[in-house]
């Protein structure tokens, strides 16, 4: 199978990285790329892609990993959502929809504060 992956590039501290088509069970490091793609350097978010190539090799079965399909995704070669790929320790923010049933007879028992206040004011 493979595998459309990041294969770390660069110094240490300074990371860059190659896209490059693998095999999926041979590791990043080794080598044996199949072909490279472009490359990412994070420091300056610096991307050169070969967009017809990727689309040739997905076209071909080969599969992104997930941050690889984020980065396709935020370049325009691919269509789709994001995947999360934070580690398993944090949970992805979701925001939850505030929910109106109980927020009405709050803003209602508020807005009836202050008229019976606004009323008092007046008769003392």
């Amino acid at each position: 199978m493979l595998m459309i992956r990041f294969q770390r590039i660069g110094r240490k501290n300074d990371a860059a990285f190659r896209i490059a088509v693998l095999e999926k069970e041979r590791a990043a490091k080794a080598g044996g790329i199949v072909e490279r793609l472009g490359s990412y350097n994070p420091k300056t978010k610096a991307v050169t892609l070969d967009k017809d190539r990727v689309k040739e090799w997905l076209a071909k079965g080969a599969q992104p990993s997930d941050t690889v399909r984020n980065l396709l995704i935020s370049q325009g070669v691919i269509e789709g959502k994001k995947v999360n790929v934070l580690p398993k320790k944090t949970a992805p923010v979701v925001e939850k929809p505030a929910e109106e049933a109980p927020a009405a007879p709050i803003a209602a028992a508020a807005s009836a504060e202050p008229v019976s206040e606004a009323a008092a004011a007046p008769a003392a």
